[in-house]
Protein backbone atom coordinates (compact mmCIF):
# COMPACT_ATOMS: atom_id res chain seq x y z
CA UNK A 1 0.00 0.00 0.00
CA UNK A 2 1.52 3.32 -1.04
CA UNK A 3 1.80 6.37 1.20
CA UNK A 4 -1.05 8.23 -0.54
CA UNK A 5 -3.52 5.40 0.12
CA UNK A 6 -2.41 5.06 3.73
CA UNK A 7 -2.74 8.80 4.14
CA UNK A 8 -6.27 8.80 2.71
CA UNK A 9 -7.36 5.98 5.01
CA UNK A 10 -5.91 7.68 8.09
CA UNK A 11 -7.54 11.01 7.22
CA UNK A 12 -10.90 9.29 6.76
CA UNK A 13 -10.44 7.49 10.07
CA UNK A 14 -9.70 10.62 12.09
CA UNK A 15 -12.34 12.73 10.36
CA UNK A 16 -15.01 10.20 11.26
CA UNK A 17 -13.70 9.93 14.81
CA UNK A 18 -13.55 13.71 15.28
CA UNK A 19 -17.06 14.09 13.86
CA UNK A 20 -18.38 11.78 16.56
CA UNK A 21 -16.74 13.68 19.44
CA UNK A 22 -17.55 16.94 21.20
CA UNK A 23 -15.74 19.20 23.63
CA UNK A 24 -12.71 17.85 25.43
CA UNK A 25 -13.11 14.43 23.83
CA UNK A 26 -11.93 15.96 20.57
CA UNK A 27 -8.67 16.85 22.28
CA UNK A 28 -7.95 13.16 22.73
CA UNK A 29 -8.61 12.56 19.05
CA UNK A 30 -6.26 15.39 18.07
CA UNK A 31 -3.51 14.12 20.37
CA UNK A 32 -4.03 10.65 18.95
CA UNK A 33 -3.90 11.95 15.39
CA UNK A 34 -0.76 13.98 15.93
CA UNK A 35 1.08 11.18 17.69
CA UNK A 36 0.88 8.54 14.93
CA UNK A 37 -2.08 6.44 16.17
CA UNK A 38 -2.85 3.35 14.08
CA UNK A 39 -6.04 2.43 12.29
CA UNK A 40 -6.82 -0.13 15.00
CA UNK A 41 -7.24 2.51 17.71
CA UNK A 42 -10.85 1.48 18.35
CA UNK A 43 -9.97 -2.08 19.34
CA UNK A 44 -6.39 -1.83 20.47
CA UNK A 45 -4.15 0.64 22.24
CA UNK A 46 -2.77 3.35 20.01
CA UNK A 47 0.42 2.40 18.24
CA UNK A 48 2.89 4.50 16.34
CA UNK A 49 1.90 5.23 12.75
CA UNK A 50 4.04 7.34 10.43
CA UNK A 51 1.64 7.95 7.55
CA UNK A 52 -0.56 10.87 8.61
CA UNK A 53 0.86 14.17 7.39
CA UNK A 54 -2.27 16.12 6.38
CA UNK A 55 -4.73 17.70 8.80
CA UNK A 56 -6.86 20.20 6.88
CA UNK A 57 -9.72 17.71 6.56
CA UNK A 58 -9.81 17.28 10.34
CA UNK A 59 -9.69 21.05 10.82
CA UNK A 60 -12.72 21.33 8.54
CA UNK A 61 -14.85 19.03 10.72
CA UNK A 62 -17.58 21.24 12.31
CA UNK A 63 -17.10 19.84 15.81
CA UNK A 64 -13.39 20.67 15.59
CA UNK A 65 -14.00 24.18 14.29
CA UNK A 66 -16.40 24.76 17.20
CA UNK A 67 -13.46 24.51 19.62
CA UNK A 68 -12.51 28.08 18.63
CA UNK A 69 -12.87 30.38 21.65
CA UNK A 70 -13.61 27.56 24.11
CA UNK A 71 -11.54 26.19 26.99
CA UNK A 72 -10.48 23.40 24.63
CA UNK A 73 -9.27 25.71 21.87
CA UNK A 74 -5.68 24.74 22.69
CA UNK A 75 -6.32 21.44 20.92
CA UNK A 76 -7.39 23.35 17.85
CA UNK A 77 -4.12 25.31 17.99
CA UNK A 78 -2.16 22.06 18.24
CA UNK A 79 -3.94 20.77 15.16
CA UNK A 80 -3.21 24.00 13.29
CA UNK A 81 0.42 23.70 14.31
CA UNK A 82 0.66 20.27 12.72
CA UNK A 83 -1.28 21.41 9.65
CA UNK A 84 0.82 24.49 8.88
CA UNK A 85 3.58 24.97 11.44
CA UNK A 86 7.13 23.85 12.08
CA UNK A 87 9.28 22.85 15.01
CA UNK A 88 10.50 26.45 15.29
CA UNK A 89 6.88 27.65 15.47
CA UNK A 90 6.24 25.31 18.36
CA UNK A 91 9.32 26.48 20.25
CA UNK A 92 8.22 30.09 19.77
CA UNK A 93 4.76 29.35 21.19
CA UNK A 94 5.48 26.49 23.57
CA UNK A 95 4.29 28.54 26.53
CA UNK A 96 0.71 28.56 25.24
CA UNK A 97 0.68 25.01 23.89
CA UNK A 98 0.69 21.65 25.69
CA UNK A 99 3.95 19.71 25.88
CA UNK A 100 4.30 17.43 22.89
CA UNK A 101 4.73 13.70 23.14
CA UNK A 102 7.95 12.21 21.65
CA UNK A 103 6.05 10.92 18.62
CA UNK A 104 4.53 14.37 18.09
CA UNK A 105 7.98 15.99 18.24
CA UNK A 106 9.23 13.50 15.63
CA UNK A 107 6.30 14.18 13.33
CA UNK A 108 6.57 17.95 13.64
CA UNK A 109 10.24 17.74 12.70
CA UNK A 110 9.33 15.59 9.69
CA UNK A 111 6.77 18.21 8.68
CA UNK A 112 9.43 20.88 9.12
CA UNK A 113 11.59 19.15 6.51
CA UNK A 114 8.61 19.13 4.13
CA UNK A 115 8.08 22.85 4.67
CA UNK A 116 11.74 23.60 3.94
CA UNK A 117 11.58 21.46 0.80
CA UNK A 118 8.62 23.48 -0.54
CA UNK A 119 10.83 26.43 -1.49
CA UNK A 120 14.33 24.95 -1.78
CA UNK A 121 15.50 21.78 -3.45
CA UNK A 122 18.96 22.03 -1.93
CA UNK A 123 18.83 22.15 1.89
CA UNK A 124 22.13 22.98 3.63
CA UNK A 125 23.03 20.84 6.63
CA UNK A 126 23.52 23.94 8.77
CA UNK A 127 19.96 25.12 8.07
CA UNK A 128 18.49 21.69 8.76
CA UNK A 129 20.40 21.28 12.04
CA UNK A 130 19.21 24.71 13.16
CA UNK A 131 15.57 24.10 12.25
CA UNK A 132 15.48 20.58 13.72
CA UNK A 133 17.58 21.17 16.84
CA UNK A 134 20.13 18.59 15.73
CA UNK A 135 23.66 18.97 17.06
CA UNK A 136 25.77 16.96 14.61
CA UNK A 137 25.84 15.77 11.01
CA UNK A 138 25.58 12.06 11.87
CA UNK A 139 22.36 12.63 13.82
CA UNK A 140 20.97 14.77 11.00
CA UNK A 141 21.73 12.22 8.28
CA UNK A 142 20.24 9.41 10.39
CA UNK A 143 17.07 11.49 10.82
CA UNK A 144 16.79 12.28 7.09
CA UNK A 145 17.36 8.64 6.11
CA UNK A 146 15.40 6.80 8.80
CA UNK A 147 12.56 9.22 9.54
CA UNK A 148 12.05 10.96 6.19
CA UNK A 149 13.34 8.90 3.27
CA UNK A 150 12.31 5.51 4.68
CA UNK A 151 8.96 7.02 5.67
CA UNK A 152 8.40 7.86 2.00
CA UNK A 153 7.80 11.58 2.53
CA UNK A 154 10.98 12.70 0.74
CA UNK A 155 13.44 11.35 -1.78
CA UNK A 156 16.84 12.80 -2.47
CA UNK A 157 20.59 12.61 -2.07
CA UNK A 158 22.74 13.39 0.94
CA UNK A 159 25.87 15.20 -0.24
CA UNK A 160 28.45 14.98 2.54
CA UNK A 161 31.05 16.86 0.54
CA UNK A 162 28.81 19.89 -0.02
CA UNK A 163 27.01 19.36 3.32
CA UNK A 164 23.52 19.49 1.90
CA UNK A 165 20.44 17.40 1.15
CA UNK A 166 19.38 17.52 -2.51
CA UNK A 167 15.60 17.07 -2.64
CA UNK A 168 14.19 15.13 -5.58
CA UNK A 169 10.67 14.69 -4.18
CA UNK A 170 8.79 15.91 -1.12
CA UNK A 171 5.22 15.20 -0.08
CA UNK A 172 2.96 18.24 0.04
CA UNK A 173 1.62 19.77 3.23
CA UNK A 174 -1.76 21.33 3.95
CA UNK A 175 -2.30 24.72 2.33
CA UNK A 176 -1.72 27.56 4.75
CA UNK A 177 -4.32 30.35 5.06
CA UNK A 178 -3.85 32.72 2.13
CA UNK A 179 -1.68 30.24 0.24
CA UNK A 180 -4.45 29.13 -2.11
CA UNK A 181 -4.40 32.43 -4.01
CA UNK A 182 -0.67 32.27 -4.62
CA UNK A 183 -0.96 28.62 -5.68
CA UNK A 184 -3.71 29.52 -8.17
CA UNK A 185 -1.48 32.30 -9.50
CA UNK A 186 1.45 29.91 -9.80
CA UNK A 187 -0.68 27.40 -11.67
CA UNK A 188 -2.04 30.16 -13.92
CA UNK A 189 1.51 31.28 -14.70
CA UNK A 190 2.46 27.69 -15.43
CA UNK A 191 -0.56 27.31 -17.71
CA UNK A 192 0.38 30.52 -19.57
CA UNK A 193 3.96 29.33 -19.97
CA UNK A 194 2.72 25.95 -21.19
CA UNK A 195 0.43 27.60 -23.75
CA UNK A 196 3.28 29.77 -25.04
CA UNK A 197 5.54 26.73 -25.21
CA UNK A 198 2.87 24.80 -27.11
CA UNK A 199 2.49 27.68 -29.61
CA UNK A 200 6.27 27.79 -30.04
CA UNK A 201 6.40 24.02 -30.62
CA UNK A 202 3.57 24.22 -33.15
CA UNK A 203 5.36 27.03 -35.00
CA UNK A 204 8.56 25.00 -35.07
CA UNK A 205 6.64 22.00 -36.39
CA UNK A 206 5.10 24.18 -39.09
CA UNK A 207 8.52 25.58 -39.98
CA UNK A 208 9.97 22.06 -40.09
CA UNK A 209 7.15 20.92 -42.39
CA UNK A 210 7.76 23.91 -44.68
CA UNK A 211 11.49 23.24 -44.79
CA UNK A 212 10.77 19.59 -45.49
CA UNK A 213 8.60 20.50 -48.47
CA UNK A 214 11.23 22.92 -49.77
CA UNK A 215 13.87 20.24 -49.36
CA UNK A 216 11.74 17.75 -51.29
CA UNK A 217 11.18 20.32 -54.06
CA UNK A 218 14.89 21.13 -54.24
CA UNK A 219 15.78 17.45 -54.27
CA UNK A 220 13.31 16.85 -57.12
CA UNK A 221 14.83 19.74 -59.10
CA UNK A 222 18.34 18.35 -58.57
CA UNK A 223 17.22 14.86 -59.60
CA UNK A 224 15.57 16.27 -62.74
CA UNK A 225 18.76 18.16 -63.66
CA UNK A 226 20.82 15.03 -63.06
CA UNK A 227 18.53 13.10 -65.41
CA UNK A 228 18.85 15.83 -68.04
CA UNK A 229 22.64 15.72 -67.78
CA UNK A 230 22.61 11.92 -68.06
CA UNK A 231 20.46 12.08 -71.19
CA UNK A 232 22.69 14.78 -72.71
CA UNK A 233 25.83 12.72 -72.04
CA UNK A 234 24.17 9.61 -73.50
CA UNK A 235 23.27 11.47 -76.71
CA UNK A 236 26.83 12.82 -77.11
CA UNK A 237 28.23 9.34 -76.66
CA UNK A 238 25.87 8.01 -79.34
CA UNK A 239 27.01 10.67 -81.85
CA UNK A 240 30.62 9.97 -81.10
CA UNK A 241 30.24 6.24 -81.76
CA UNK A 242 28.34 6.66 -85.09
CA UNK A 243 30.77 9.26 -86.62
CA UNK A 244 33.47 7.73 -89.02
CA UNK A 245 36.89 7.78 -87.57
CA UNK A 246 39.79 8.52 -90.00
CA UNK A 247 42.89 6.47 -89.35
CA UNK A 248 46.32 7.21 -90.81
CA UNK A 249 45.83 4.64 -93.59
CA UNK A 250 42.42 5.94 -94.40
CA UNK A 251 43.70 9.50 -94.54
CA UNK A 252 46.53 8.35 -96.90
CA UNK A 253 44.10 6.65 -99.30
CA UNK A 254 41.88 9.72 -99.33
CA UNK A 255 44.90 11.87 -100.24
CA UNK A 256 45.97 9.51 -103.09
CA UNK A 257 42.48 9.51 -104.51
CA UNK A 258 42.48 13.25 -104.58
CA UNK A 259 45.87 13.27 -106.42
CA UNK A 260 44.67 10.85 -109.07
Amino acid sequence: MDIEQKQAELIDHFVKKASAQVGSAIGAVIVEATSHASLFAFSEKATSHASLFAFSEILAVPTVAELEGTENSVYLEVLRLFAHGTWSDYKSNSGSLPQLLPDQVLKLKQLTVLTLAETNKVLPYDQLMLELDVTNVRELEDFIINECIYAGIVRGKLDQLRRCFEVQFAAGRDLRPGQLGSMIQTLSNWLGTSDNLLISIQEKIKWADTMSELDKKHRKEVEDKVEEVKKSVAVKKLHTVSRPTLTFEGLKRSTLNLVE
